[in-house]
């Protein structure tokens, strides 16, 4: 059985690095990198120099929750709280 990760050399500010993501959120960068207008190494760069703490991979998936997730909301209606 082929495992759902999938392990990617990338350059990230100069330097090659892998990471290991799977294929969903490797779609989900390069998405996104295509509506920023950069490219994937670009995308990763930030992510790496915003993050917190944590793995680079585990940064790149909350990133990729995050902007999904934000893009979700922003084309919900506003949901109302029935009142009690």
């Amino acid at each position: 059985m082929k495992s759902p990760v999938v392990k990617r050399s990338i350059v990230v500010a100069g330097h090659k690095t892998s990471v290991s993501l799977e294929e969903a959120f490797w779609n989900g960068m390069k998405e996104i990198s295509g509506l920023r207008n950069m490219t994937l190494s670009e995308l990763v760069g930030e992510i790496d120099n915003n993050r917190q703490q944590g793995n680079l991979s585990s940064a790149i998936r909350l990133f990729v929750l995050d902007y999904f997730k934000a893009r979700a909301m922003a084309v919900l209606p506003e949901q109302k709280v029935p009142a009690q």
